[in-house]
């Protein structure tokens, strides 16, 4: 796979709907060619402890962040055209579809590969197939996990070494 876009949600609860950062990564020939990241006001707007304690992102950072809707409007241009790819795809794919349908957009229907997927079959002899330990397999350092962004990354990273 060349030309792909990575994407990663976190979430403020355990709402799919409430994703409260996302990054995205975009590849065009297999190489990196720009990426995005964003604070996103979560809907609804509350932040469950263990949440937190997962990605430390709380109401203080993302009060006076836009809403998915306007974060949207800026990838969307990025993204057109391109397969999504995410760690763990049916989790991401939730994210995008019930953010979509909270502020009442049409779904344009995304095209999802899943490297957890890809890895399982690629790499059957991990330890684990967490998004840290296949990096790392990939020769990419994850050393900031649970930040949208680098989530992102190294799942770009994973897709050009597997898919």
């Amino acid at each position: 796979m060349q030309d792909f876009a990575a994407i990663d949600f976190e979430t403020a609860n355990f709402e799919r709907c409430s994703v409260c950062s996302v990054g995205v990564v975009i590849v065009r020939g297999g190489e990196i060619v720009d990426t995005f990241y964003s604070l996103i006001q979560p809907e609804p707007n509350y932040y469950h402890w263990r949440c937190v304690q997962v990605h430390g992102l709380t109401c203080a950072d993302t009060d006076d962040a836009p809403v998915f809707s306007e974060v949207w409007k800026v990838i969307e241009p990025m993204i057109e055209g391109l397969p999504l790819v995410a760690h763990n795809a049916p989790f991401d794919k939730g994210c995008l579809k019930a953010a979509f349908y909270t502020y009442q957009m049409d779904y344009p229907d995304y095209e999802f590969f899943d490297t957890l997927k890809a890895a399982r079959r690629r790499l059957p002899d991990l330890p684990d197939h967490q998004l840290q330990t296949v990096a790392a397999e990939c020769g990419y350092d994850l050393s900031n996990h649970h930040h949208a962004l680098a989530d992102a990354e190294a799942c770009a990273w994973i897709a050009r070494e597997i898919l």
